[in-house]
């Protein structure tokens, strides 16, 4: 596998509802799932205010 630059790996569980969901979003977008999940915590962090 190559190396990642700019990305960490993450393993985590989720809610199962959830990810059907997201990888629906996934195929409908075509958007890559990680990118989708960069999004949906960067958001994450504005709620709160975390710069």
């Amino acid at each position: 596998m190559g190396e990642l630059v700019n990305r960490a790996r993450l393993a985590t569980s989720v809610d199962k509802d959830l990810l059907k969901k997201l990888n629906a979003l996934k195929q409908k977008t075509r958007i890559d799932r990680s990118k989708l999940l960069d999004e949906a915590i960067e958001l994450l962090l504005e709620k709160h205010n975390f710069k």
